[in-house]
């Protein structure tokens, strides 16, 4: 077997395309539509705090990412470092992680069109919806990665104006001053605002910190990426800087431009009661139908992201041979894995129809903390390993991104055990399925499989 994967998908994106899919993946507008609003009625003015907070540990987070895929620019994303680093064992345990949490995340984000088109009408608001959203996704998906980087980049374009509805009505009607942004509060029993220690603030910054992922998903298409090894780390930067400027920049405008906190933080959807505030019925409806379009991008991000883990286990031998084959052939016209797109979107739709909703959230509400902590041990491991490109980014002030990355972590994973441990039950059994499979299937044919080559040259 060559020394490095062979370049089978197409090496076409510059830069700029590749953040638009990464920014796609996030759907910035989405966070703060869907996962922010959490955030205010927790802590009122005090989740500007939480969020600036939570930009600085991303930050660290980004760090860890960018040097790892400047390092080993491959498709599969974090399990192809873990693998590397941590041990091969582990890395099929993040491989199976990131399939089953990959899967079930197109599920849950595609359930949020019909919720946003049942301003226009009821009907929008149902799993029949969701399957169909996800069965047009995965057609487009299919496409060229050139044809996808600016579909998605225009849906883009769209998904940033409607958060600058939201800029523009609040900061044009300041109602109180921006030492709102550093007062935590909550909703009292009698319905007025009642202060909150800071320590209730910083166990809700992993909400924000949630709200933010994404920008390391530059790498799942590295390999279609010009110059990846130079560009990666840029591409998860600069994505991770928008992402903060885009979500954090509405939420203080509507802070500060709120008539009323108390009903902004009684309201089941914070951001329409202001919306409705401040814009009308009219504005509230344009602008939940932009969301839905965001979703419906972010949908086929995803998909184009986990199309490139299924192909990329594939390729790695990850499966029986006719599996392999199958989800590992690339499509000679459009230079895309259409068998590995075509799975990810039947299981999809077979999970947002068969799987309450609820579940699907457990099962995937830990998953990010737990790859946040392989990465963070990954990148304490990169600096004594050997391999991967030479002339890779390397992070300032190693080893403490990394270190500050597992202590915050840490402590999300003590929150997560002392309220619900489900999902972290689900995440580790999750890699549990992973290496038992990797010990039974991959380890005794590990001559033939999970060679595990370096990445291709990439200077085009």
């Amino acid at each position: 077997m060559s020394n490095e994967y062979r370049q089978e998908l197409a090496r076409s994106l510059t830069l700029r395309e590749n953040i638009f899919i990464t920014l796609s993946t996030v759907t910035p507008a989405s966070s703060v539509f869907i996962i922010i609003p959490s955030l205010i009625v927790g802590l009122a003015g005090g989740s500007v705090a939480a969020m600036v907070i939570a930009a600085f540990l991303a930050i660290f987070v980004g760090l860890c990412y960018a040097e790892l895929s400047s390092r080993w620019p491959i498709s599969g994303g974090e399990y192809t470092w873990a693998a590397r680093l941590l041990g091969k064992p582990m890395g099929f345990g993040v491989l199976t992680l990131s399939l089953m949490a990959g899967i079930l995340i197109i599920s849950v984000i595609g359930s949020g069109v019909g919720t946003y088109l049942s301003v226009v009408w009821d009907g929008f608001n149902s799993p029949w919806t969701t399957i169909i959203v996800i069965v047009i996704t995965t057609v487009v998906a299919c496409f060229t990665i050139k044809a996808n980087a600016w579909v998605t980049g225009i849906f883009l374009g769209l998904e940033v104006l409607t958060v600058l509805v939201l800029v523009v009505l609040g900061f044009s009607h300041i109602q109180r001053g921006f030492d709102t942004f550093v007062t935590p509060q909550s909703l009292g029993a009698s319905g007025g605002l009642e202060p909150v220690t800071w320590g209730v603030l910083f166990s809700l910054v992993s909400v924000a910190l949630f709200a933010y992922g994404g920008y390391g998903t530059a790498v799942f298409y590295s390999e279609e990426t010009k110059n990846a090894s130079k560009t990666m780390a840029r591409a998860v930067m600069v994505s991770l800087l928008v992402t903060v400027l885009v979500e954090l920049l509405p939420v203080m405008a509507v802070i500060l431009g709120a008539d009323s906190l108390e009903s902004l933080m009684a309201s089941e959807a914070p951001m329409n009661e202001f919306l409705l505030q401040r814009g009308g019925e009219t504005v509230n409806m344009l602008v939940s139908i932009g969301i839905a379009i965001a979703v419906f991008n972010a949908v086929i991000a995803i998909q184009i992201q986990n199309a490139r883990l299924v192909f990329a286990s594939a390729r790695d031998r990850s499966w029986p041979v006719g599996v392999d084959r199958l989800l590992g052939s690339i499509n000679a016209r459009t230079k895309s894995p259409i068998a590995a797109t075509v799975l990810v979107g039947v299981l999809a739709a077979a999970a947002g129809y068969l799987l309450p909703f609820g579940w699907l959230i457990v099962a995937t509400s830990a998953t990010v903390v737990v790859i946040y902590v392989a990465i963070a041990f990954a990148s304490l491991r990169a600096r004594s390993a050997s391999g991967g490109r030479p002339d890779h980014y390397r992070m300032p002030l190693w080893p403490l991104p990394p270190l500050i990355v597992i202590a915050f972590m840490a402590y999300v994973l003590y929150k997560i055990l002392a309220t619900d441990p489900t999902p972290l039950i689900v995440a580790v059994a999750s890699i549990l399925v992973g290496v038992i499979w990797y010990a039974i299937f991959i380890r005794p044919k590990q001559g033939e499989r999970w060679t595990l080559p370096e990445p291709q040259a990439d200077e085009n």
